[in-house]
């Protein structure tokens, strides 16, 4: 059987790419205007350059550390992980250094007096707190567009990535302990002290909660097993009130040697919330399992993107 691998056409890879770009462009907006005003910095390679560029006294621009830092982590990324990894990651890094340069520019904030007056009338109208909560969900708005794109706008993920290869060691603890370091690194900011560093960790819990709920919170799904006696009521109520198709796997309990039905099920999450509420009316003494899963694809769920 000959089955031909189905390229995506010009104007999908056109449109990802611009959604990538605009992705990004709502990311570095969110720390022009309201992080890096306020002296906050939320980790990450982009994070870093903030603290390059405002110790340098706005000589270096966060675009040009970005895009040198990235560059370096690249080449170790090339080194250890091979060309694909670097081809995937240089479009984002680019557009990334790109925007700031541009943006930079044009809100006019590229010496120091500048910055200092568009910081105070952001701080003017918001407190720091709040600037650090909407500047996080903001870039984190940004990212998720970027991710469910496709796209990268490279950092601390290229670390982790290299270290996990040769340790065994998380992606998410060394990302973690990435971020942490440069959120700690604001400190040789002038005029910066713990309240800094509070509002650092403040923009990295609304920043990942925020690309979470972009990606997949929406759409997330359960597989849920259910080992009950009214088996039948419970696929009616399924079939016909959360209207989810219903599977019975075959079982056999070992202790009892008896054969048994198990109830398969994939909800979205509202769902599961109601399911198990049913359950908990019609067979208090049910047994399941639930399980968060990556992806369901088919009808009545998610379509796969050519």
């Amino acid at each position: 059987m000959n089955t031909k691998l189905i390229k995506p056409s010009v104007g999908q890879e056109l449109r990802r790419y611009i959604a990538i770009a605009l992705g990004i462009s709502m990311y570095v907006v969110a720390w022009i205007i309201f992080l890096i005003p306020n002296h906050i910095v939320g980790g990450g390679v982009v994070g870093l350059s903030s603290v390059i560029y405002i110790v340098s006294n706005t000589m270096i621009p966060v675009g040009v550390s970005n895009i040198v830092i990235n560059a370096i982590l690249l080449c170790f990324g090339v080194y250890y992980l091979g060309k694909k990894f670097a081809i995937s990651n240089i479009y984002g890094i680019v557009v990334t250094s790109f925007w700031f340069m541009v943006f930079q520019e044009w809100l006019a904030i590229q010496d120091i007096d500048a910055l200092i007056k568009l910081g105070n009338a952001v701080k003017g109208g918001l407190d720091p707190a709040i600037c650090a909560v909407i500047g996080g969900v903001m870039s984190g708005i940004g990212i998720g567009i970027v991710l469910s794109n496709g796209g990268c706008s490279g950092g601390s993920d290229v670390v982790a990535l290299i270290l996990n290869k040769f340790y065994n060691v998380s992606l998410g603890s060394v990302i973690m302990v990435a971020d942490a370091l440069v959120i700690f690194s604001s400190l040789i900011i002038p005029g910066n002290d713990i309240t800094e560093i509070v509002y650092g960790f403040l923009v990295l819990i609304a920043y990942t909660f925020t690309i979470d709920y972009v990606v997949d919170g929406r759409k997330q799904t359960y597989k849920i097993l259910i080992f009950s006696k009214k088996n039948d009521e419970l696929a009616e109520f399924i079939g016909n009130k959360i209207k989810r198709g219903v599977t019975f796997l075959n079982g056999t309990g070992w202790y009892t040697k008896q054969d048994i039905k198990v109830i398969m099920v994939v909800v979205h999450r509202n769902e599961k919330i109601e399911l198990m509420r049913q359950i908990k009316r019609l067979d208090p003494d049910a047994f399941m399992t639930v399980e968060k899963t990556e992806g369901v694809f088919g009808k009545n769920f998610d379509t796969l993107k050519k």
